[in-house]
């Protein structure tokens, strides 16, 4: 049987039992890339946005062999979309929403830069030129109008220990996700085989 447990409904009963913001929480964030805000961003290689749409959230990683994103203008982001797996759950939310919040992250930094805005999805040849990898250009690029960039407290990253660890031993493979999910359907041991190949064909 399923406990119960008592749940916070109201704005009143979370802020009472949190209390107020420091100043520096609420000073830190910006309307637009600041010189620093600029810096931090393009030394970030990977970042996981977060999209809603008529079906819920979605969350999806994103990196490349560079900056992540393109900083067109101080309140503007261009972000390639490489090759996956064309679920197109992210670019779906985007389209039909736009709400999107971006978390910037740097092996060995234990601070997280986040970016709220609003985006879209252009397949303007002038964009998608810009990102051009070994003669590959992507299918689309997603913009980001932003409208607040601030840093992240440490904490989490420094409690997970994120950066200086490798806790991988004995995790199951996706071949093993997928073998599971098709009930052997897709064979394991095949998939992952032939998956380093299948990668090295398709990163961008």
């Amino acid at each position: 049987m399923t406990e119960s447990y008592r749940k916070l409904e109201t704005l009143e009963d979370l802020e009472t039992l949190y209390g107020a913001p420091s100043d520096a929480a609420l000073r830190k964030v910006a309307p637009r890339l600041t010189p620093l805000y600029r810096r931090w961003i393009m030394a970030s290689r990977f970042c996981v946005i977060s999209t809603v749409g008529e079906e819920g959230c979605d969350a999806s990683p994103r990196g490349d062999d560079g900056p992540v994103v393109e900083i067109l203008d101080d309140r503007t982001l261009l972000m390639p979309d490489w090759r996956g797996n064309n679920r197109l759950d992210s670019l779906r939310n985007i389209v039909r929403d736009g709400r999107i919040a971006v978390m910037f992250m740097v092996p060995g930094d234990k601070m997280v830069v986040r970016v709220n805005g609003r985006a879209w999805v252009s397949d303007d040849a002038r964009l998608c030129e810009r990102f051009e990898q070994k003669g590959r250009l992507p299918a689309t690029v997603i913009g980001i109008d932003l409208a607040e960039v601030y840093a992240q407290c440490p904490k989490s990253l420094l409690r997970a220990g994120i950066w200086n660890r490798d806790d991988s031993a004995g995790l199951p493979t996706l071949g093993e996700f997928l073998a599971e999910m098709t009930e052997g359907e897709i064979a394991a041991r095949d998939y992952d085989e032939k998956l380093p190949e299948r990668l090295n064909k398709t990163l961008w």
